[in-house]
């Protein structure tokens, strides 16, 4: 067992301290949040009649109402947690998850979310088998949705388990990972009762509740700051120790070359990962035309935008109010750092006022995190039911009903692998997380996205090899990245198989998977179906013939 499992030093005995006065509230806080949203999931299960309701929430909801709830699939415990730490430990170069995470939103909206609605009916497969051979690019496409769903909820399930651990004042392993399989059986619950119907609800009054939450204490700083920034930046550069350096470029990527390179890496991945995200792809679904989903991401670009401008007060409000020490000992990717500036902010340990706004800010981050998994969770339950066993395994043979029995299956099967591995990533810092998924999805899944929406020639070959070796890729460089071993904050770190120097693989894996699409397509022997191609590029533009 490493250190940073057993030491759990004086804040965190500061925080559970002034938690534990009030831990009553603190309980009453989370449980009504659990409760009132499987209440709503009840609701809405009761409406769920067809697949159709299942998959996209029977195509009922506004531009607005489905903005709001890309929004809560979007804002992760990855952007409230990792980045407020990201930026209150690494000052400047923290504030790029901030940037990424939001132009990442252009390439979605100008390239792909317009022709994915018009073109598809549940799942990203979709689109990509319809104008290849049906079994093998549904296959692949089924497996990279889950391979990437696993990633990102592996950032949510480490989220989890710090934050209620903090709360709760459990510093026992076990502790955490009974908390892990805790959100584990909720999300099960949400995706197996209330379907996208359910999901997008729970997701709409979680964006809400964020939203507030942030906005909260965003002002709570600037007021102690009297709504001076540079006094804000300047108190968090003399108080982090590092004086001018912490607000310029280059305490985190910029030492060596190798961190440079990470640093581009990094930013590659953010910036097109979110257009590969499976769970963003399937909103764009329930809406009735591509106007709303337009609409719906113009909606998001706006909600987003603005909790990124206020994530950065939280993380340099962290910075000058915590001392670092502090924030590492608590936890050491910084992702206590917004739950510590809410105690702080608040009055301190002990006070009233600072317990309040601590459980405030944890019952948000966790309904944060129980509505990105609910919406990961069906994603990949989804691509499994209707393009692996639907259209492989039954040959498109399966009725409605069996095809949504088999969705559930397959969420309680994807819960079980989740709360496995995300009992074993609790260390490691939820930023870093998300941006490993946002690179296994702009290597496997955007190249092929973009090649069968916009190019001509792009084969079944093609498409297979782009998605195979965009995924085995990123996933086989992550594996021997520092990110699993060989440093404190790894997976494991009392060893070292960590022969790839860079933590973000998208600089090799994203070229590399638009490389395999173009070159598989241009070496196979196969024609690729031009009318088919016509057809797809007609209903991409112009929606005639959309579900």
């Amino acid at each position: 067992m490493s250190a940073a499992h057993t030491l759990y030093p004086a804040v965190q005995l500061a925080a559970t301290e002034g938690a534990s006065e009030h831990r009553p509230l603190i309980i009453t806080l989370f449980a009504a949040f659990v409760v009132a949203t499987l209440f709503i999931t009840v609701w809405a299960g009761r409406q769920t009649k067809s697949a159709s309701d299942f998959y996209a929430g029977g195509r009922q909801f506004t531009g607005f109402q489905n903005g709001l709830a890309v929004s809560g699939d979007y804002m992760s415990a990855a952007s409230f947690l990792g980045i407020a730490g990201a930026i209150a430990l690494f000052g400047y170069d923290g504030f790029l998850y901030s940037i990424g995470f939001l132009v990442a939103w252009l390439v979605a909206l100008l390239l792909v979310a317009e022709p994915l609605r018009n073109s598809g009916r549940y799942t990203m497969g979709d689109v990509l088998a319809y104008r290849m051979r049906q079994r093998p690019v549904r296959t692949a496409a089924g497996t990279s949705t889950i391979v990437v769903s696993i990633f990102y909820l592996l950032a949510q399930m480490a989220g989890a388990g710090v934050l209620v651990s903090l709360l709760l004042g459990i510093t026992s392993d076990f502790g955490k990972i009974v908390i892990v399989a805790l959100v584990g059986v909720l999300m099960i619950l949400y995706v197996t009762i209330g379907g996208m119907k359910g999901t997008t609800w729970v997701q709409m009054v979680k964006a809400v509740l964020l939203i507030a939450g942030t906005l909260l204490i965003t002002f709570l700083i600037l007021l102690k700051f009297n709504f001076n920034i540079s006094d804000l930046l300047g108190t968090a550069a003399s108080n982090s120790g590092k004086g001018a350096a912490f607000l310029e470029p280059g305490l985190k990527y910029g030492a060596t070359g190798v961190s440079k390179l990470d640093f581009i890496s990094l930013g590659i991945a953010l910036v097109l990962g979110t257009a590969g995200l499976p769970h963003i792809l399937i909103r764009f679904y329930t809406v009735p035309t591509a106007k709303a989903a337009r609409k719906s991401v113009n909606w998001a670009i706006g909600i987003i935008g603005a909790f990124y401008l206020m994530t950065i007060v939280l993380g340099f409000g962290a910075a000058a109010i915590l001392k670092p020490g502090d924030i590492i000992a608590s936890n050491k990717a910084g992702n206590t750092a917004a739950p510590l500036a809410a105690l702080e902010i608040g009055g301190g340990s002990g006070s009233t006022g600072g317990a309040i706004l601590l459980a405030v800010i944890s019952a948000v981050a966790f309904a944060t995190i129980l509505a990105v998994v609910a919406g990961l969770t069906l994603a990949s339950s989804s691509s499994f039911a209707h393009d692996i066993y639907a259209n492989v395994i039954r040959k498109g043979k399966a009725t409605e009903k069996e095809e949504v029995r088999a969705a559930r299956w397959a969420t309680v099967a994807i819960g079980i692998v989740s709360i496995a591995l995300g009992a074993l990533a609790r260390d490691l810092n939820v930023a870093g997380l998300v941006a490993l998924a946002f690179a296994v999805a702009a290597s496997a899944n955007l190249p092929t996205i973009l090649y069968s929406l916009f190019w001509k020639r792009f084969t079944t070959q093609g498409a297979l090899w782009s998605i195979y070796g965009g995924l085995s890729s990123s996933v086989l460089l992550v594996l021997f990245s520092p990110v699993v071993s060989s440093k404190p904050t790894s997976m494991f770190p009392s060893v070292d198989f960590a022969w790839f120097p860079l933590e973000n693989p998208g600089l090799i894996s994203i070229p590399l998977g638009f490389l395999l699409g173009w070159l598989g397509s241009v070496i196979g022997k196969e024609k690729p179906d031009t009318d088919k191609y016509a057809e797809l590029e007609v209903k991409s533009l112009t929606g005639t013939g959309a579900h």
